[in-house]
């Protein structure tokens, strides 16, 4: 495979070169792929059949992309876990991915009924042998599978070949202004597909990885130092992570010198956060991208530039990557003419062969398109002029007092508003039927002495867009949206400070 060839290269070429850091850890390209590579041979001592899928449980210590890269040397795809998942859920998905181990790359103890672990603390790798290639993943072999949230409430395993993964990593070494051995962000964890945005680009073109561990990210003062002495050029995150270095009024060009482009996915990219990261890195260039966990992080790319925030009031998501097809279908699956919205599905090399262990959710979701592996986005969006621009769930739906919404509408005009830096919509629904909504607001810089002149400027502006049904009742003030581990908004933990 041409990922771990060049990683390979990379271990013999310039053997000191960091591949992955942390706060207090670091691992060279030769160590990644010395160690990677007799862990490999730990794992295929044990005779596992043939890709049986390995869980890697930890957070972003060195172990983990070491622990990664073993794995698929030996023939398995790996599974990551955080250790931020709840332990009933880790233990769900070792039970239905069928794993037929675990690597534990943290100092706790890990025990299940029925799985081996490996404590990877405790491993004497220097006294095992070296693997070679022939053990490697294939082509169309599974890679990895990262678990996404279930309808059922039950986690989904979504498989991502080899081949789904070299073209992605392609398409950001060839088609981005990545270069070779630049400094990458590595903010969101291992079991969020964003963080393979910056983890394997990284490593294929033999830059270096810097992470932002989760004790980091939650205490400002020790975020802002870390980024200081980062010397990063690369930054993948969500907006909403982004969104979270605002209030410091230090988070600029002069804090990140060398800062060349951001890559935002994951979330819609306000209007009003590319515009602030304008005006703060004038030197970086933005992407916005966009792509579901089922067709390899991202598919779509485009570079935000001052004339296009001044022509859009919502950014498109970019142009498809060249190997992609995307199609906009109504409700019965007929294409759509340019210009009408419809539901988004993606046809290309990076498409996923479906879930695992699934093959209901399989059939329903994944389909074949002139010979391509083909997914049903469930995402509302449409195309014009060859950009694709994406608008919200279309399953993200609500029935109120008789009306049917789409809440992520009301949080686009909410975002649009000059009174608002963020928004995000909590129905309120006390005993099952939805009675009103919420806006939960953070505030931009106003005028206003009072909070209820301020709701009143927000209110008009919605009602030049907005029937009144769809207007929210109640508006709460907060000094900032909470975030999840996956750096996206945390609408669960935002409903309970809201209610409180």
């Amino acid at each position: 495979m041409k990922l771990l060839t060049r990683i390979a290269q990379h271990a013999v070429g310039k053997p000191e070169q960091t591949a992955f850091r942390t706060e207090d850890q670091a691992l060279s390209y030769s160590l990644l792929w010395d160690k990677s590579s007799r862990l490999a041979s730990l794992i295929h001592a044990m005779q596992l059949v043939r890709q049986t899928p390995v869980v890697v449980y930890g957070h972003m210590g060195i172990y983990m992309p070491v622990s990664f890269l073993a794995c698929v040397k030996a023939g398995h795809p790996y599974i990551p876990v955080d250790t931020s998942i709840p332990m009933e859920r880790v233990r769900l998905i070792v039970e239905k991915s069928g794993a037929g181990l675990v690597i534990n790359t943290t100092d706790s103890l890990l025990e299940f009924d029925s799985v081996a672990v490996l404590q990877m603390q405790e491993l004497q790798l220097e006294q095992a042998e070296l693997i070679g290639d022939e053990c490697w993943v294939g082509p169309d072999e599974v890679f990895y599978i990262i678990y996404t949230s279930g309808s059922t409430g039950n986690p989904k395993g979504v498989q991502i070949t080899a081949a789904n993964l070299q073209s992605f990593t392609d398409w950001m070494t060839n088609d981005f202004p990545l270069n070779q051995g630049k400094i990458f962000l590595n903010q969101a964890p291992f079991s969020f597909d964003l963080s393979v945005m910056d983890f394997y680009p990284a490593l294929q073109s033999g830059g270096s990885i810097h992470t932002l561990e989760k004790e980091v990210i939650n205490k400002p003062k020790l975020l802002y130092e870390n980024l200081s002495s980062s010397a990063l050029q690369i930054w993948t995150s969500t907006p909403s992570f982004v969104q979270m270095c605002f209030p410091n009024p230090d988070f600029n060009q002069n804090m990140l010198p060398d800062l060349e482009v951001f890559f935002f996915c994951g979330e819609v990219l306000p209007l009003a956060v590319a515009k602030e990261l304008k005006q703060r890195f004038p030197q970086a260039k933005i992407f916005n991208t966009y792509g579901p966990t089922e067709a390899t992080v991202a598919v779509t790319s485009i570079e935000i530039t001052e004339e296009l925030i001044a022509k859009e009031k919502a950014l498109p998501v970019g142009y498809p990557k060249s190997d992609m097809c995307i199609l906009v279908v109504d409700e019965l699956g007929n294409p759509l003419p340019e210009g009408e919205k419809g539901e988004l599905i993606l046809a290309g090399p990076s498409v996923s062969k479906g879930y695992l262990g699934e093959p209901l959710l399989t059939e329903k979701a994944f389909a074949i398109i002139n010979g391509m592996n083909a997914y049903r986005t469930g995402d509302a969006g449409f195309i014009q002029d060859g950009l694709v621009y994406c608008q919200g769930r279309l399953d993200y739906q609500i029935k109120m007092h008789g009306y049917r919404m789409e809440l992520e509408e009301i949080e686009f005009h909410l975002n649009q508003s000059n009174y608002i830096k963020a928004a995000i919509i909590i129905p309120h629904a006390p005993n099952e039927e939805i009675e009103y909504l919420i806006a939960a607001v953070v505030p931009a810089e106003h005028d206003f002495d009072k909070e209820y002149k301020l709701t009143t400027a927000i209110r008009k502006d919605l009602a030049l867009h907005l029937p009144a049904y769809m207007i929210p009742r109640k508006f709460t003030y907060h000094t900032a949206i909470p975030m999840t581990m996956n750096g996206k908004a945390d609408r669960k933990k935002m409903k309970e400070e809201v209610f409180a």
